[in-house]
């Protein structure tokens, strides 16, 4: 093998990337990326030595106790003095390399450091000593992230590195190091952030061990089947964890000893440590891998808060190994490097071609032995899992209504604070759920901290358009449990809804209020159908809740317009509207799409569907796995915690209840069925007139704690549809996968823990289908949670945990929430739909396009906000109000959705358009769409427009990629963007595809 330097300068070169306000490196001063590699060495295993620190953006404490250094009885870190540290024993010797990877931290400590100390930094980033990778605002997690948050938080990071050293601060690799499993849309969305690769770390144990023996340790990753080879991505598995070999940490949390090569001292020790080094750390790993080269990390969890301890013995090993080359027979070569640099060596001894069969599938679930399945973390803290999403939402909103308003770029740090909240929640110890209570609710701090900032920034907005005072404008943040004091207490209030999708959607508005009768007047006058309906006993006695409303006014804003809002004005009248008990009951409900629903007379329980031209018997009920308390029940075992899912092998799972007392409440807007299981589990089953499906709003908790077990609620749907085996699950909101119980694609998988080996993360949605009958079954959630089809026809979802011990796994704290002194109440929405996957009649729509259409609005609902209109009267306000707005000029087909729209740097936006169906999802809108970007918006044109790549932060025309393919594969397909479409600003979309533009606007305001 030829030295890597030289030669990987004739393959690769260094584009820069410069837009408004970041001005281009000077090509002649910087010697980063592949150009600035230690040379590997022909003929020997090349030892590629990887100094890293992997550092948690929280988890046992916060993510400021970890930076500054505090509770070190907790846990001795203090990031501030990692960067501190290496920073100085870095530029000490010029061959010395180190990895930075989470740019929260990287940027907390870099806005405090003086002039001089940010000159030296950028010095090793130009010279490559000092490289990104990774570069998100977190590293993070990839079973429970939905994609959106997940680009977001990685663009964010990006920027922040682009615009603060250019080019020589874009990483080239991800290091997935610690999430607790893979997904295929992480590597799909790696491959068009345009990284060469991707460093992974936790895959499932007999995965590992099959690889190992295999040498398919490395392979090629299809990201997306329907993206093809343009997602295709060099993926390496660390052999043995991110830790440095035992007996070769050196640092204040360490306690391995110093490699000593004074020959007249009495500890003298190199020579015994280099041969254990090879013989016992690399030789081992050299028959799994299938070039000569070899990555060993030489770090931990908060590692060099000692720096140059771990440098300096480094550097013995290195000059002890290299002097003496041959161990056993084989020669050696070690160098520091980095995760890039170690992608192009192997590269170029491979010639890009892996020997290991082409992936496809996804390192879901994560298991650590045969009863430790890692998949309790996907319901794990449901109440921050829903804060999480509905905080996506909200900045989605805010960074639009920013862009559409044009507002100045003083409110963007006000922007900036929920954007960077948003990044530290993806992080794998934060909406996993997997970090201490003290933490949990630290995250939610940050959360709230970030949306009332932009709470702000949207009130601005809504201002400029409505000639409302931004002061007037009112949020309600618990209107999830029917808590809003504004609108319990007005006689007059005026509702505002904002639409953040691209195309007109009807949202049915729910506030509590206090009268009897309302009216609801639309922007044209027109009279709303409204209803006065009892709210739940089961969210009435909701431990917390500060609302003495019992009711809530239900009405529909109807055609809401795309990026835009209507208002309407609501008036509290004379009289009695509300809803009462249906004692005249019947047990079969439908509206006016044709769907609904039969409920059992003897059991309360739902016992049939009808929808698009299906009918289904169904039952649907509550039950709970008893938790294992591991040691407590069997010596050496595994118990349940906040990581791990594992029911009691004895008495794994119990029924809440057989039957469900219940009350109806039928109306022309919406009829409900309240159903109460149990102290832990109640239920409203929900019939909108005009949806598509039904929705289950369900209310888990309080679960107390028990002294046996510990209590995992779920809810099963169970059907008559012969699934065989088959289900099929989000990969984090995008893609559907193929699941088939007790089986994984690529190994021979031993289940000896039959429930939580077969539970999957689902962060939109889950499927059944039936081939034979034509028919699919599918459940959407608005959050992510465990989910699983343990029987053919079933489908269960976990809703709420609590166990009573540690899993053991480094939280060293039971998952036990409480609120006021209680265990914890969760509250959500299950939204079912049924109906024929192929050739449905010609005046339906696929169920597939039914389904979709629900995950967007759910995952970008609409916005409510609320003021107290000053005059008395609906004609009254219209005179001095805008009550109806568009941000576009019209709507985009309803397979093509506006991801992104924010401001991005002086006078340029960011935008990204995206394609939301799958290849032969629907024979129409599968199909390719072209959409005219230049007059789209209504509040600005666009005067030019630019492609990066989807982080924003290269152009995509100078995105060269590493090119490795596996001898097994085949092209497939492969939708690369084109720079000339049928005009300047008309962009095509395929199927899953996501483009992102710079766009230069000129504000028609």
């Amino acid at each position: 093998m030829k030295p890597l330097i030289g030669s990987m300068l004739a393959q690769l070169a260094i584009f820069v990337f410069c837009f408004a306000g970041v001005a281009p490196e000077d090509p002649e001063a910087t010697n980063c990326g592949y150009q600035s590699c230690n040379p590997t060495k022909e003929g020997s295993i090349n030892v590629h030595l990887i100094a890293h620190s992997h550092d948690d953006v929280g988890w046992v404490k916060t993510v400021d106790e970890f930076y500054y250094g505090t509770k070190s009885l907790v846990y001795s870190a203090g990031v501030i003095y990692i960067y501190d540290n290496v920073l100085s024993a870095v530029r000490r010797r010029k061959d010395r390399r180190f990895i930075y990877v989470e740019t929260a931290f990287f940027w907390k400590w870099w806005q405090d450091q003086e002039e001089s100390d940010r000159q030296v930094l950028r010095e090793l980033i130009n010279n490559g000593q000092i490289e990104f990778t990774g570069g998100g605002w977190s590293m993070n997690d990839e079973a429970v992230t939905n994609y959106q948050s997940i680009i977001d938080q990685m663009s964010w990071g990006l920027k922040r590195l682009n615009d603060t050293f250019g080019e020589c601060g874009r990483p080239k690799m991800g290091w997935q190091i610690d999430p607790f499993g893979h997904s295929s849309e992480m590597a799909s969305i790696f491959a068009r952030l345009g990284y060469d690769g991707i460093i992974l770390g936790r895959i499932d144990y007999e995965d590992q061990a099959n690889r190992i023996a295999n040498r398919t340790m490395e392979m090629v990753w299809r990201g997306s089947t329907n993206l093809g080879t343009s997602t295709d991505i060099f993926s390496s598995v660390l052999y043995d964890h991110y830790d440095a070999p035992r007996g070769f940490c050196f640092d204040i949390l360490c306690d391995d000893d110093p490699l000593i090569d004074d020959l007249e001292s009495p500890h003298y020790n190199i020579e015994a440590k280099a041969e254990e080094f090879i013989l016992k750390h690399v030789q081992s790993r050299v028959g799994s891998f299938q070039t000569s080269n070899i990555m060993v990390p030489m770090g931990r969890d908060f590692a060099y808060q000692q720096a140059e301890a771990w440098f300096a013995n480094i550097d013995r090993l290195i000059k002890y190994v290299n002097e003496k080359e041959v161990f056993n027979h084989t020669k050696y070569h070690l160098f520091y490097s980095t995760p890039s640099c170690y992608a192009a060596a192997v590269q170029q001894e491979s010639a890009g071609l892996i020997s290991a069969p082409l992936k496809t599938d996804d390192f879901l679930p994560y298991a650590s032995d045969s009863h430790s399945f890692w998949t309790g973390f996907y319901t794990s803290r449901p109440t921050l899992k829903r804060f999480e999403r509905e905080a996506n939402g909200f900045l989605q909103a805010c960074k639009q209504l920013f862009s559409l308003a044009n507002l100045p770029s003083e409110l963007e740090p006000k922007l900036n604070r929920l954007r960077e909240a948003m990044g530290v929640m993806q992080h794998h110890d934060a909406i996993t759920g997997t970090e201490k209570q003290v933490v949990a609710s630290d995250y939610a701090r940050l959360l709230h901290m970030g949306i009332t900032q932009c709470e702000d920034v949207t009130f601005q907005a809504l201002s400029k358009f409505t000639n409302i005072d931004a002061g007037d404008f009112q949020r309600c943040q618990l209107l999830n449990i029917s808590e809003c004091a504004l609108s319990e207490q007005a006689e007059r209030l005026t509702i505002t809804v904002y639409n953040p999708l691209s195309r007109k959607v009807n949202k049915y508005i729910r506030v509590p209020v206090m009268g009897s009768a309302y009216s609801v007047t639309d922007p044209e006058g027109q009279n709303v159908a409204s209803q006065l309906v009892p709210i739940a006993a089961g969210v009435q006695g909701i431990i917390g809740r500060n609302s003495s409303a019992s009711v809530e006014l239900v009405f529909q804003a109807e055609a809401l317009p795309p990026l835009g809002f209507k208002s309407f004005f609501i008036k509290r009248e004379l009289g009695d509207t509300l809803t009462r008990e249906d004692t005249f009951l019947q047990f079969d409900y439908s509206n006016q799409q044709g769907v609904g629903f039969s409920i059992d007379e003897a059991t309360g329980l739902v016992s049939s569907l009808q929808m698009n031209s299906v009918k289904l018997d169904i039952d649907q009920r509550f039950w709970y796995y008893n938790g294992s308390n591991g040691w407590i029940d069997e010596p050496g075992s595994k118990p349940s915690g906040a990581y791990l899912f594992r029911p009691d092998p004895y008495f794994p799972i119990s029924k809440v209840s057989d039957t469900a007392t219940f009350e109806v409440y039928r109306g022309d807007v919406v009829t409900e069925i309240h159903q109460s299981f149990s102290e832990i589990a109640t239920q409203v089953i929900r019939l909108y007139a005009n949806e598509k499906h039904v929705e289950f709003d369900w209310v888990a908790g309080p679960m107390e704690i028990e002294s046996q077990h510990g209590r995992e609620l779920i809810s099963r749907f169970t059907t008559p549809l012969k699934s065989g085996s088959k289900f099929f699950t989000d990969s984090n909101g995008r893609e559907m996968v193929e699941r088939v119980r007790n089986y994984r694609p690529t190994w021979d998988v031993t289940v000896n823990e039959t429930e939580s080996a077969n539970y999957y993360p689902v962060t939109s949605r889950i499927i059944i289908r039936d081939e034979e009958d034509d028919v699919e079954f599918a459940v959407l959630t608005d959050r992510a949670e465990g989910g699983a089809s343990l029987e053919d026809g079933a489908v269960e979802l976990m809703l709420l945990r609590n166990t009573i011990t540690d899993d053991l796994l480094g939280v060293n704290e039971a998952l036990i929430e409480l609120q006021y002194g209680r265990p914890i109440v969760a509250k959500g929405s299950h939204y079912v739909v049924a109906g024929h996957m192929r050739n449905p009649a010609d005046s339906e729509e696929t169920i597939a396009s039914i389904e979709h259409e629900i995950a967007s609005q759910k995952l970008l609902d609409s916005w409510i906000f609320l003021s107290l209109p000053l005059e008395d009267t609906f004609e009254e306000y219209k005179t001095s109000h805008l009550m109806e707005f568009s941000g576009l000029t019209n709507s985009l087909p309803a397979n093509v959705q506006i991801l992104t729209l924010e401001p991005w740097s002086e006078a340029s936006y960011l935008l990204r358009v995206e394609h939301i169906f799958e290849v032969d999802e629907d024979p129409v809108l599968s199909q390719p769409t072209t959409v005219e970007l230049q007059n789209l918006f209504a509040t600005f044109t666009i005067k030019s427009l630019r492609e990066t790549t989807l982080g924003g932060n290269q152009w995509l025309e100078d995105n060269e990629r590493m090119i490795f393919k596996s001898l097994y594969q085949s092209d497939g397909l492969n939708y690369r963007p084109v720079a000339e479409e049928l005009g300047e600003f008309a962009v095509t979309l395929n199927p899953m595809e996501i483009r992102t533009f710079i766009i230069q606007i000129e504000p028609k305001l």
